[in-house]
């Protein structure tokens, strides 16, 4: 499989604190991704430097085979344009339906007529689950539905990408392995590469493909479930058999 994402060498600073030290990875097409480690690691700081949020003090991002550190920013916003997000709280505009919230990006984003912005959420809606909540506000959604209907909205736009944070969190373990199991019903679907921050032993049992494992900014392990499982890397097996981690 060809790389979609390269990062090489990435350093990040916050009041002159080292965050992200030398960070370096590869995330290939269509498979599930997770980027996972303690708390306070760096795990949602270097997910925000792969979708543009923050700029390194040093390193490379490639997305499509295209250096982002230093883009413009139109040129940027057209790689991003591949690209979902499904945030860690859903971010849904609790003012809007349901509906109205999955029509954000397209009414933003594309020239599509109404009737055709229409028939798009409605086929979203359907694929998370949800059409029959599609005048509800979300306030009026539990915790899963809201998840979902946040997944829709990152969906609208048929990214190639999809980057995930968090998304079991604060979800019961049945909820939970829903979410996990419509993100790689997703991946098959819409030959989706999925990136995902998580903690949750459960989820990344289910669905990664590969991860990358950080402690104090540094990557300590890049590689497939199965190569992290067998490793000798002491912090690794804390993580997946004692579970300190938070």
């Amino acid at each position: 499989m060809e790389n979609i994402i390269e990062v090489k060498d990435l350093i990040t600073e916050y009041d002159g604190r080292r965050i992200l030290d030398g960070i370096t990875l590869d995330i290939k097409e269509n498979e599930v991704f997770i980027i996972l480690g303690g708390s306070g690691c760096g795990k949602t700081t270097l997910l925000k430097h792969i979708i543009g949020l923050l700029i390194p003090v040093s390193g490379s991002i490639k997305i499509f085979d295209n250096e982002i550190v230093g883009m413009e920013e139109e040129n940027l916003d057209n790689i991003l344009m591949k690209c979902g997000v499904l945030f860690q709280n859903g971010a849904l505009l609790n003012s809007l339906s349901v509906r109205d919230n999955v029509a954000i990006p397209l009414e933003q984003h594309s020239n599509l007529d109404r009737e055709l912005i229409n028939r798009i959420i409605e086929t979203k809606l359907n694929l998370v689950e949800l059409a029959h909540a599609m005048y509800l506000s979300p306030a009026e959604l539990s915790g899963g539905m809201k998840k979902r209907a946040a997944l829709a909205r990152a969906i609208a736009l048929d990214p190639q990408i999809l980057f995930c944070d968090e998304p079991s969190a604060g979800l019961d373990p049945i909820t939970s392995k829903a979410i996990d199991d419509l993100l790689l019903q997703l991946k098959r679907q819409l030959n989706m590469t999925i990136v995902v921050v998580t903690h949750e032993l459960a989820s990344i049992h289910r669905i990664a493909d590969r991860i990358v494992f950080l402690d104090q900014g540094k990557a300590l392990f890049v590689g497939t479930l199965k190569e992290a499982l067998a490793s000798d890397v002491k912090e690794i097996q804390d993580f997946f058999t004692v579970g300190r981690f938070e």
